[in-house]
């Protein structure tokens, strides 16, 4: 997205990240096309608690630019999201309070023409039961719309399933208090 003022050309760009090399991949990518801009600003959040973050400013005075974008991820309510603003500047300064509006606006844009792809947070578990109990299992993931991830049918039977995060400790309760069945969280 482009965003002009008094000059200065804002180009803005999101991009879907899961780790901080797909960052600096999109980064240097942008540094090479848009080489001769003054600055490359830009947010990012990862994680499903938003516990990994960054804001950086590029240059600009502290807190216009890398926070202007942040909040518009916090706005948005998104993750696994690298919001970059490149500056080419135009001769006029827009002082503090213009610029921020500017990051804020061209991240705001960005976002807007953006496909914001919506996921659950899942928990995985392992089920172990004998066969002669599957119809009890069956049953159980029917009723609570559980998704089967693996399965392997035998004399003793084994399930990988996945469940909405919000819905993880009724399910553990459900199966380990249902008799001669075993539930354990994948990777325990």
């Amino acid at each position: 997205m482009l965003l002009k003022d008094k000059g200065s050309k804002f180009y803005s760009y999101t991009f879907s990240i899961t780790n901080e090399n797909d960052i600096k991949n999109h980064l240097d990518l942008l540094k090479k096309k848009h080489h001769s801009a003054r600055h490359w600003c830009y947010a990012w959040q990862l994680g499903t608690k938003y516990e990994n973050y960054r804001a950086n400013d590029d240059g600009e005075p502290t807190n216009t630019a890398g926070m202007s974008i942040y909040g518009q991820l916090q706005a948005f309510e998104v993750t696994n999201i690298l919001v970059v603003v490149v500056r080419y500047f135009g001769g006029i300064k827009l002082g503090i309070g213009g610029l921020m509006k500017a990051y804020k606006t061209a991240a705001k844009l960005a976002l807007e023409n953006s496909e914001i792809i919506k996921k659950t947070i899942n928990e995985e578990f392992v089920l172990q039961f004998d066969y002669p109990e599957i119809d009890k299992v069956m049953r159980i993931i029917k009723e609570e719309n559980i998704s089967i991830i693996h399965q392997k049918l035998d004399l003793n039977c084994i399930y990988t399933i996945s469940v909405r995060k919000k819905e993880a400790d009724k399910v553990f309760k459900r199966f380990n208090n249902t008799y001669k069945i075993l539930i354990k969280k994948k990777g325990n």
